[in-house]
């Protein structure tokens, strides 16, 4: 729906909304607004302007039907289809070399070292070897990061967003799997909710769908599969910063061998320090301070490596044969299998160009790495074993020692600022797959905080920060500075995660793309047993540090599977005792009491329903305000809702009880903190929807006036006596099931009778509307529940332990609904509930 050029109308639309199974007497209009409503003072002047883009069964002009525009794919939305200018495409791909590349450029630091084969060996490693691992190092870059994940993986990315939930989320939206409790039939009708799919029928994928939707079983193990991967990239966050570090600084050895190494581990610590504290300034600033300097490293090794080569061996080059990957296998057999734990390394970081996609866009990232990265990483790789076929016995310390004399102190600096930027890309990519996780109630609330007002994905989790900048600094000091323990750590973290991104990828290749079946099981069996290979062999290094991610990994589950657990448990509890209508309808229009003049904003997670903290409220309050909407905020499995898409109004009871239901929808990349004058926004919604209910429920009488239109489901009409020549004026009536004389008073409207039919739609004050009005301005309250969750008196031990100890204490240390949600405190009423599930 465009807007006017000339004019700040807000437009909006009208479509059926729900499939009315719990509130029986709610009025079906939905009204969308769209993001030009800037305030309700401009929602109440322009109804002239907005009125002409109504129809009624007046014949007044309409717009399509939200149908037809929600099915229109916005392009800022469509799947790797970016279209970036050239020179934001340019700045992006630069500010990539600071975020996302730190961590896999600065790998030629300690893979080699870290190989097996290579340092097992007393008399150095032979010439045989060193080109059997080059040329494993070779085709894992080039199979991997290059094609699987910048030519394929990218393309799956959830409209411009990246990651493991991102993934997930596509793949539940599309088999209409419920991620979230109170998801509803009508979110499925969002513009960014629906995909952008071929138009051919495919038998297989509807059977893989159906299959999905009736097995629970599936479903659970899709969850958890998304958790396993967001743990992994929460190790790679961790370990990341620690290996790079410690690898670069303890080059500072090679000039004084003498150095003690509680030195070099104090020395990592404070730069990790330093490193953590500088996060708060957001990936724009950190991107284009890093990027300079990571340009220079890329530069410096690609360099390096082509002096090595042609000074020591060219011979090496022969490693682009794949057959030396054999036959490195035949001849070394078990301690071959072992070195690819080492091996693997060379491809740490590479997670991230997924999951910081939201940060950049995928043509960006996609000629970062493929004109510049790739080449200059594989001749550092070549360059140095090139040095080692002549000096084997630097094997320890080979990219130092690989380093023309000359150059070493101003490599040294470099190779220093590389090492910290590397940590940059999986902080960032940690920062936004647990962003991603909370939008979809997978982990506690955190505050999220926008570091860039020009790319919007670019966010900052504090408390986040601050835990992995502890749990770094520890594992350095644990482990004594020893970048060989925390290797073998690190390469868990790093292959667990790509083995989740293959396997949800085979399935949006079928779901979604809808590929050929044998494509797709290609796809999966190529990719996933590289990378399965490559994990058995990390596993084997658990005894030597590689438990530490096991660790972090179970624990991090551990919090995301007990959060997620009591969230669904306690909305499923929600569900099961909510109020009937018809208990609400038999307390008549004041509920039991006295209505107040005020508004009174009812925060629930039901999106249909009346929530039993309604009944603790009418028992507890004498009094309860004249006018009441139940406002249920929900998160989505989709990046971003439009602004005109977001809210959604239906009427609760008939109009004398004044009461409404909004829902309001968000992505899981948008932020309620970015919704400015959230009440305003939400009035207007409401005087629309209300204005618009009038409009639609009058009809053409026989007489040229208008009848009445008292609708079977409680719906309030309204009625127009019909037009004389010789009268002056007119009436219209709210009506409703009940009779008249349940009403308070009657309110009249004085109309001309010369004026058009759509001059009576142009001038139509709704007394209703006038009455929003003046109540608002008396007080509105936002009423939220105060619910504490236990676990049934009758529950076993370790449940208890569960819900009413762990559950309960990341609850009362998470962010509250009150900061999530914008409520401002002096209009704030909790009402206090135990709810036993």
């Amino acid at each position: 729906m465009e807007p006017s050029a000339s004019s700040t109308t807000t437009e909006f639309e009208l479509k059926p909304v729900g499939d009315g199974r719990r509130d029986n007497h709610v009025s079906t209009t939905s009204v969308e607004l769209s993001n030009h409503t800037k305030s309700l003072n401009s929602t109440t002047s322009k109804t002239n302007g907005s009125a002409k883009n109504l129809t009624g069964r007046f014949g007044f002009p309409r717009v399509d039907s939200l149908d037809v525009e929600s099915s229109k794919m916005p392009k800022d939305f469509l799947h790797g289809k970016n279209k970036d200018k050239t020179s934001m495409m340019l700045a992006l791909a630069f500010q990539s070399l600071g975020v996302i590349y730190g961590d896999v450029g600065t790998s030629p630091l300690y893979v080699y070292s870290e190989t097996y084969v290579l340092t097992h060996n007393p008399a150095g490693p032979s010439k045989e070897d060193l080109v059997g691992v080059l040329s494993l190092i070779i085709w894992t870059l080039t199979l991997i990061p290059l094609v699987k994940y910048v030519f394929i993986v990218l393309r799956a990315g959830d409209r411009g967003n990246g990651g493991t939930f991102a993934l997930y989320s596509l793949v539940c939206r599309h088999a209409r799997i419920n991620t979230v409790s109170n998801q509803s039939p009508e979110d499925r009708e969002l513009s960014t909710y629906r995909l952008d799919l071929p138009t051919r029928s495919a038998k297989r994928a509807a059977n893989l769908k159906g299959i999905m939707e009736r097995s629970k079983l599936l479903q659970q193990i899709l969850l958890l599969m998304a958790l396993v991967g967001t743990c992994a990239v929460i190790g790679d966050g961790v370990f990341t910063p620690a290996i790079s570090v410690l690898s670069a600084i303890s080059g500072i050895q090679v000039p004084a061998p003498n150095l003690p190494q509680g030195v070099v581990t104090g020395i990592s610590s404070g730069i990790l320090f330093v490193l953590f504290m500088v996060q708060r300034f957001g990936t724009n600033k950190v991107g284009y301070t890093f990027a300079p300097i990571v340009l220079v490293w890329l530069l410096s090794i690609g360099l390096t490596g082509l002096y090595n080569i042609f000074k020591h061996d060219p011979s090496v080059l022969k490693a682009f044969n794949p057959a030396y990957c054999f036959t490195f296998f035949t001849r070394n057999k078990r301690a071959g299998w072992i070195s690819l734990g080492g091996i693997v390394l060379c491809i740490t970081g590479t997670e991230a160009m997924f999951a910081d996609l939201c940060h950049f866009s995928v043509r960006s990232i996609q000629l970062g790495f493929t004109t510049f990265v790739y080449p200059f990483l594989l001749m550092a790789y070549i360059g140095q074993a090139a040095y080692l076929s002549k000096h084997p016995e630097h094997i320890s310390q080979t990219f130092y020692k690989s380093i023309p004399s000359p150059l070493f102190w101003p490599m040294f600096v470099v190779a220093t600022a590389a090492a910290i930027i590397a940590s940059q890309a999986m902080i960032s990519a940690t920062y936004s797959i647990i962003d991603q996780s909370i939008a979809l109630s997978c982990f506690p609330r955190l505050k999220v905080i926008h570091t860039s007002e020009k790319y919007h994905g670019q966010i900052y989790v504090p408390e986040i920060n601050y835990i992995l900048m502890v749990i770094t600094i520890v594992l350095c000091i644990a482990f004594k500075g020893s970048t060989s323990l925390i290797g073998n750590a690190y390469g868990i973290a790093v292959v667990s995660v790509m083995v989740v991104t293959t396997t949800f990828l085979t399935l949006i290749m079928i779901l979604v793309w809808q590929v050929n079946l044998w494509i797709a099981l290609a796809f999966c069996v190529f990719f996933g047993s590289i990378e399965l290979v490559y994990f058995s062999s990390c596993l084997f290094k658990v005894p030597q540090g590689g438990y530490t991610p096991l660790i972090i990994g179970a624990v991090a589950l551990f919090i995301m599977c007990t959060w997620h657990y009591a969230r669904k448990r306690s909305y499923d509890f929600e569900v099961k005792n909510e109020i009937s209508l018809d208990w609400v309808l038999a307390l008549g229009s004041n509920l039991g009491g006295v209505r107040v003049p005020g508004v009174g904003l009812i925060y629930t997670e039901l999106a249909q329903g009346i929530p039993a903290i309604f009944s603790h409220l009418i028992s507890n309050l004498p009094s309860m305000h004249s006018v009441l909407v139940f406002v249920c905020v929900k998160n989505l499995p989709v990046p971003n809702i439009p602004d005109d898409e977001r809210f959604l109004l239906r009427r609760v009871g008939p109009q004398n009880f004044h009461m409404f239901r909004c829902i309001v929808r968000f992505g899981y990349k948008d932020y309620q903190e970015d919704i400015k004058d959230f009440e305003d926004l939400l009035f207007a919604n409401l005087s629309k929807f209300i204005r618009t209910e009038h409009i639609e429920s009058w009809q053409p009488a026989s007489d040229g006036g208008l009848q009445d239109d008292i609708r079977p489901d409680g719906a309030t009409a309204v009625t127009v006596e019909p037009f004389s020549e010789d009268s002056t004026n007119h009436s219209h009536v709210f009506g409703s099931q009940s009779s008249q004389e349940e009403y308070d008073s009657r309110q009249i409207t004085t109309l001309s009778t010369k004026t058009s039919l759509e001059s009576i739609k142009e001038g139509l004050e709704v007394d209703e509307l006038r009455y929003l009005h003046k109540v608002r301005r008396i007080k509105v309250a936002y009423i939220l529940g105060h619910i504490d969750v236990r676990a049934q008196k009758d529950s076993n031990v370790v449940r208890k332990v569960v819900i009413d100890d762990i559950y309960g204490f990341l609850r009362r240390n998470s962010r509250s609904n009150v900061m999530a949600l914008n409520i401002p405190q002096e209009s704030l009423l909790r009402v206090g509930m135990i709810n036993y599930i």
